[in-house]
């Protein structure tokens, strides 16, 4: 089959490779129709997840129809059209049965963390989405079966995998409610869809904030926030906190290691001594108010150099974050679309063959024709 490879650093190869095959008897093959390129993607292809192995199959994001299934699958069926998440998880474990499916105990041999397709060793080793086909582990948990009667298209339903489920889960995980100010850092697809509902879960007022003039567009015109275009931690930080006469109730961070780096911060990031940069969090911790919120959302590395931890402490301010436990979020979200109350399309803007890949990475990576969100199809 033919699937997107990781090649070194910056350099990405759409190729043939193996077809999966059924390896245990709760497996899925899927045959994908829609697979998302997400900002940790370039994480991956930018070198910044060490250690990934050359021709290994990148993505996270599928959506597909079932093509064959093991003699334990009872779920699913061949033909049926289905969501899966990009968290692995068995269902069984501690954390799957009590909400934390990103922290799976059973998907992957290195137990301190969870499963995500696509992520190499580190992930589980779970070959990845951007490609012609999957093999789905824990075939009678991960998949959604998408409703016969479904009207929704492929570009909304590839969004429930992890853009929408991760955005309604860093909502709910940061407690936003009616009158909150949320400040949404980011207006990437993450970014975009978090300040949607935010609104559906009555916050007073959002403000995005983007270094980017055409994603700031974007958001004003599409989720009626007030918008700030991002400078530096100190100039951005505090110009919120003066518009919100003190800071933000909830302060959501869907940026992540690869925000605007400073010069010693790019350097010992390439050195390994830092996790890339720390600009969000540090926008993040002065733009909130004394016991307000953090919730970090976009990818981080493990360590960072400065990092001013004593200001959320001195003013106690509570820090949530990490990996969206998507698997129980999907019906969720899903109903959120059926009812016409949460639509993503406006943050597709661009549907390509698998075979254009590269030029899919070229474009989202470097912001070019407008671009925010790439959906490859195979």
């Amino acid at each position: 089959m033919k699937a997107v490879t990781y090649q070194g650093a910056h350099r990405i190869e759409v190729k043939e490779v193996p077809d999966p095959r059924i390896e245990r008897p709760d497996d899925v093959i899927v045959r994908l129709t829609a697979s998302g390129i997400c900002g940790s993607d370039l994480h991956l292809v930018h070198g910044m997840v060490p250690d990934l192995p050359k021709d290994f199959v990148i993505g996270h994001e599928p959506l597909g129809v079932v093509e064959e299934v093991g003699p334990e699958v009872t779920r699913v069926k061949k033909g049926d059209r289905v969501v899966i998440p990009f968290n692995v998880s068995c269902g069984e474990c501690f954390y799957c049965r009590h909400g934390l499916e990103s922290q799976c105990d059973n998907s992957n041999e290195n137990a301190a963390i969870g499963s995500v397709f696509g992520f190499a060793d580190k992930g589980g080793d779970f070959s990845g989405a951007q490609a012609e086909y999957l093999r789905v582990p824990y075939g009678n948990y991960l998949p959604f079966r998408v409703p016969d009667d479904c009207e929704l298209t492929d570009e909304q339903l590839v969004m429930l995998s992890d853009v929408l489920t991760t955005s309604y889960w860093s909502a709910e995980n940061a407690g936003v409610k009616p009158g909150d100010t949320v400040i949404v850092l980011g207006c990437g697809p993450i970014g975009l869809a978090t300040q949607k509902i935010c609104w559906l879960m009555g916050a007073e007022r959002v403000i995005a904030v983007e270094p980017v003039d055409y994603r700031l567009d974007h958001a004003r015109r599409t989720n009626r926030v007030d918008t700030v275009k991002y400078e530096s931690p100190s100039e951005t930080g505090n110009l919120l906190k003066e518009m919100t006469k003190g800071g933000a109730d909830i302060v959501i961070d869907c940026v992540g290691m690869e925000g605007k780096m400073t010069p010693l911060e790019y350097v010992e990031t390439m050195l390994r001594i830092q996790g890339g940069s720390q600009g969000a969090l540090t926008t993040a911790i002065q733009a909130v108010r004394k016991g307000g919120v953090i919730q970090v959302t976009g990818l981080y590395g493990m360590r960072y150099n400065g990092f001013p931890y004593g200001d959320v402490y001195i003013r106690n301010v509570t820090m949530k974050g990490g990996l969206a436990p998507a698997v129980h979020y999907m019906p969720v979200v899903y109903d959120l679309m059926r009812q016409g109350r949460l639509d993503p399309s406006d943050i597709v803007t661009h549907m390509m063959p698998l075979s254009e890949a590269k030029q899919g990475y070229e474009i989202f990576a470097q912001r070019k024709q407008h671009c925010i969100k790439v959906i490859l199809r195979p």
